[in-house]
């Protein structure tokens, strides 16, 4: 704009050298009018990731761990197979190291698997957890444990999401399976 209300009205530029000035020109404005749209979205998508997280507080949150959630008499627990098992064997442990029970669970297809214990008779301070045997044709696959664990509160750093949980764990929201 400053070439144009300078120029030598005597000595015009010719059409094509002003025809690509007006066309930078309008480059550069749309250029800054996207980084507005951008940066508009980047706040919009800050503030709706805050709202969710909100919304996850008091929620059950399934994560990787190996402890069980106690309802009564009955514990539960889950877990992720890599591929396919024929046999499928959770073996659940005490706080003293020792094999308190085994579930078997047959054959199960590749995935997250949810599981049940009859705790009936045994106190919960004395599980420490569990531990998952699988395989498929006598050869080990791959068993993730999962536990359930509630969200105490939820932070943001980095445009990030972590997650506090009831046991003291911070996580990445990424790292969680699946809410409950």
């Amino acid at each position: 704009m400053a070439q144009i209300n300078s120029q030598d009205p005597l000595n015009p530029m010719d059409n094509a050298q002003m025809t690509t000035q007006m066309a930078q020109i309008n480059t550069v404005s749309g250029i800054q009018q996207l980084n507005a749209t951008l940066k508009g979205m980047s706040e919009q998508y800050s503030a709706m990731q805050g709202l969710q997280g909100t919304s996850l507080i008091g929620r059950q949150a399934l994560v990787e761990g190996n402890k069980f959630t106690f309802d009564g008499d009955q514990a539960s627990g889950a877990m992720a197979l890599s591929g396919p098992a024929s046999a499928v064997a959770v073996d659940v442990m005490g706080t003293n190291g020792a094999l308190l029970d085994t579930v078997n669970l047959g054959a199960l297809p590749s995935g997250q698997h949810a599981f049940s214990w009859n705790a009936k008779g045994v106190d919960p301070a004395s599980v420490a957890g569990f531990s998952v045997r699988a395989t498929a044709g006598g050869q080990p696959v791959t068993a993730t444990p999962l536990t359930s664990a509630t969200v105490t509160a939820v932070s943001f750093s980095g445009g990030a999401m972590s997650l506090q949980l009831q046991d003291g764990r911070t996580m990445g929201y990424d790292k969680v399976r699946a809410f409950m």
